[in-house]
């Protein structure tokens, strides 16, 4: 049964919610890290929503040469922020674009033979990805529940109320909803706890009136970008840590929407992915990877339909092109957001729990990679200051507790379990038999 017009709407609208608050954030980070103007940063801000508008698109639209062909939404890697700042304020802001142009090249490049790793991620390995990206997240979705790290009133009574209110809203809604109610529980939760939040006067509109009605992206807006060694191989490594990442989302969705994945479709996956970094490069916006939020959603809503993420990068690029509407989004009380990210990101965890079913536990070494990996990713996210001695270099992948979760799944199965893993034959791996890894 074909799906109203309001009804793709508002749904691709939900997907739109669930990922705003991640993509806007990392401009703002970046351009108070690099001393950038107001006008530098309204730039960067509108051209990194548009992109992530456009980044999705080249991932869900499925060709020869690109595209995964899931519902998947791309937002700006936030491995990519530390790397950023110390690049601007090292080299220069036209060596980050330069260094984000190679790295996206690079990225093109490889995606041939980096799907040949396929055989990496039986579900022990996915499965661990996966959790620990839910897990890893969860600490930024109770920030903002409690109003934003180092906002004034962290944790104060209201923005508690407010934001466990939404989940509250969330839940009853998921429960009692029926059909397509229930799919859009994330949005009508949103909806609510703006407006209630609007009754007690929390709800600030002023960047609205500041912001233009149109705006056109610039090729090189910041100049002509600049090549040095030093940033290019610092980006082309955030990007190979992202297409770990996105690997792990990759078959959490093909799980959901029950597409076995093969080498030709992670190769078209990686190949959208490295077009996304460099359109990220030529319009100054950022590095682009899978958003695991909008796994989340998927999941809750049960919409698997990848014409619901056209419509949501539609109306990200309409966003960017318009700063006054995307700036409404702006409006969205950050408890509120905390308050369904909660629940997005809790189903990440429960999604990487379910791919875990398919693992022979009875073999010791498969609890031994899901517990350290598991440990590994919650550690470094719960002391960041653990590797703190080690080299500034080195820092992209120590910092982050996905990357290290992911890392060491993916090598405590090459020791445990390779000798045992299926080869790769006329590009296509089961779920059943990478089961037995």
């Amino acid at each position: 049964m074909q799906m109203s017009k309001t009804k793709s709407l508002s749904l691709g609208l939900q997907h739109v919610l669930a990922m705003y608050a991640g993509a806007v954030i990392v401009p703002l980070i970046i351009g108070a890290g690099i001393g950038l103007s107001n006008a530098q940063l309204t730039y960067l801000i509108a051209i990194d929503i548009m992109m992530c508008g456009v980044a999705s698109i080249l991932q869900v639209w499925k060709n020869k040469f690109s595209g995964i062909g899931l519902p998947v939404v791309l937002g700006c890697t936030f491995t990519a922020v530390g790397p950023i700042i110390a690049i601007g304020n090292s080299y220069g802001i036209e060596s980050v674009y330069g260094s984000i142009l190679v790295s996206g090249l690079v990225v093109v490049l490889i995606a041939k033979y980096f799907s040949k790793m396929i055989r990496f991620f039986p579900p022990v390995v996915t499965g661990s990805v996966v959790t620990v990206i839910g897990i890893t997240l969860i600490p930024v979705a109770i920030n903002d529940l409690a109003g934003g790290q180092g906002s004034k009133d962290f944790a104060s009574p209201m923005n508690l109320a407010i934001g466990f209110g939404t989940l509250f809203v969330i839940l009853m809604i998921f429960k009692f909803g029926k059909g397509f109610v229930k799919s859009i529980a994330i949005l009508l939760g949103i909806l609510i706890g703006t407006g209630v939040s609007a009754f007690f006067g929390r709800v600030d509109f002023s960047a609205v009136g500041e912001s233009s009605w149109f705006h056109l992206p610039q090729v090189f807006y910041f100049g002509m970008p600049e090549f040095h060694l030093a940033p290019i191989l610092t980006m082309v490594l955030v990007a190979i840590v992202s297409l770990v990442e996105s690997t792990g989302v990759y078959f959490a969705l093909g799980d959901i929407t029950d597409k076995n994945l093969d080498e030709d479709d992670m190769k078209r996956g990686y190949r959208a992915e490295g077009l996304a970094i460099l359109f990220g490069g030529l319009f100054n916006s950022f590095p682009y990877t899978t958003f695991s939020q909008n796994v989340g959603l998927v999941q809750l809503s049960g919409v698997r339909s990848n014409h619901i993420i056209y419509i949501a990068g539609g109306m990200l690029v309409l966003l960017g092109l318009v700063p006054k509407i995307g700036a409404l989004t702006l409006a969205i009380p950050t408890s509120v957001l905390g308050g369904a990210m909660l629940a997005m990101f809790g189903m990440v965890i429960a999604y990487g729990i379910k791919m875990l079913s398919n693992v022979d536990f009875e073999k010791q070494e498969n609890l031994m990679i899901v517990a350290i990996s598991v440990g590994m990713g919650l550690g470094v996210t719960a002391v960041p200051e653990l590797f703190a001695a080690l080299p500034a270099r080195i820092s992209v992948l120590t910092d982050s507790g996905i990357v290290m979760g992911s890392l060491t799944a993916i090598i405590l199965n090459i020791v445990f379990n390779m000798r045992k893993a299926p080869s790769v034959k006329a590009g296509k791996v089961s779920r059943e038999q990478q089961a037995a890894g």
